[in-house]
């Protein structure tokens, strides 16, 4: 099934069901309908608030809607340097700002070439996937854009999806297909590349390689505190394919990856899109596309078990850790971005 007939049928299932998919346009924006503390949206997997094993649980703290009035939010990403939150709007075709101080919105870049995965790499420069320019950038402190990558053997990337940057300075990136899948979140364009890699760029020499080459549809993607671990999500569903998040060990020197396996699954049929992990390496991923009360996040410990869920009104794309201590957690949601406070922090730096 290809993501445009998987969509449509979780739109007629969902309609079906009575499901009111616009519920969250209603919603204003702070704390959300009927919360008190402890928050029953933050539910422990053993079912306690006090003493709970959960990390997203720290007391007087609730999920926030901070805004609000996008298409299709992903690619959250911390500007330590700014304190502002970067994240895309890819169907608009632009990126968004909100301030850490006063919650200002306002938009960064227009267009954006429908960009959706961002980071910050160790120098502080923001990184970021393109869609309609098929393409890896970076965006320098002194504003200018370098291209990362573009191509491999000669052929243009797919549409490259979510990034990471190593200590070392090596970017690895997924390269499914979905901005070239029609004009929505892209342009409709032919594929070149014979698979849907998950790739390397040297953070020295800028060559690019593939790292693995068995993915449906590689999609999220992010390292474990120290860096050892390579976490990447495969919304394969769409296509036909599994959905799960499989772990392989890294190797950020060699750029290397092995002894891959599933890490999580038990999302179909839905999919989970985009993920941290904390400072603990708790992995933390976005859930959506099927049942609505599974909608928002899900967090699993390191050795694959599932510690809680945090329950948001919209299906989620993609999440990070933020503010000076790391201990925010904002979620992109479909039309919005939501946030609380947690119990840990986030092991991306800076």
């Amino acid at each position: 099934m290809n993501r445009r007939a998987f969509l449509a049928a979780s739109a007629a299932a969902a309609t079906l069901a009575g499901v009111k998919t616009a519920a969250a346009d209603a919603l204003p924006l702070g704390p959300l309908q009927d919360m008190r503390y402890p928050d029953a949206r933050i539910e422990s997997a053993d079912k306690k608030f006090f003493g709970t094993k959960f990390p997203a649980f720290a007391g007087t703290a609730g999920v926030e809607r901070v805004a609000t009035g996008f298409r299709w939010a992903e690619g959250p990403a911390f500007s330590r340097e700014g304190n502002y939150l970067i994240f895309s709007d890819i169907p608009n075709n632009r990126m968004m700002r909100l301030l850490w101080d006063d919650n200002h919105l306002s938009v960064f870049r227009e267009p954006s070439n429908n960009s959706n995965g961002n980071t910050i790499d160790p120098q502080g420069r923001l990184v970021t996937c393109e869609h309609r320019a098929r393409r890896v950038s970076r965006t320098e402190l002194d504003g200018t854009i370098t291209v990362v990558a573009d191509k491999y053997n000669g052929k243009r990337l797919n549409s490259p999806n979510d990034v990471v940057v190593a200590s070392n300075g090596s970017i690895w990136f997924t390269d499914p297909t979905y901005g070239i899948g029609g004009n929505y979140e892209g342009l409709k364009q032919a594929q070149e590349q014979d698979k849907h890699y998950v790739f390397r760029v040297d953070g020295k020499t800028g060559e690019i390689k593939p790292v693995v080459d068995d993915f449906t549809q590689p999609n999220g993607i992010c390292f474990s505190p120290d860096e050892k671990k390579l976490y990447i999500i495969d919304t394969g569903l769409t296509d036909g394919g599994p959905s799960h998040i499989r772990v392989f060990d890294c190797d950020i020197e060699a750029g290397t990856l092995s002894n891959g396996k599933v890490f999580a699954d038990g999302f179909a049929p839905g999919i989970t899109d985009g993920m941290r992990c904390d400072v603990d390496g708790n992995v933390w991923c976005s859930m959506g596309w099927a049942d609505p009360k599974e909608d928002g996040v899900r967090c699993y410990s390191p050795s694959g078990d599932l510690l809680g869920k945090i329950h948001l009104p919209e299906t989620c794309a993609n999440l990070c850790f933020d503010g000076p201590l790391r201990n925010r957690l904002f979620v992109c949601g479909s039309t919005s971005v939501y946030a609380l406070y947690v119990g840990t922090q986030g092991a991306l730096k800076p």
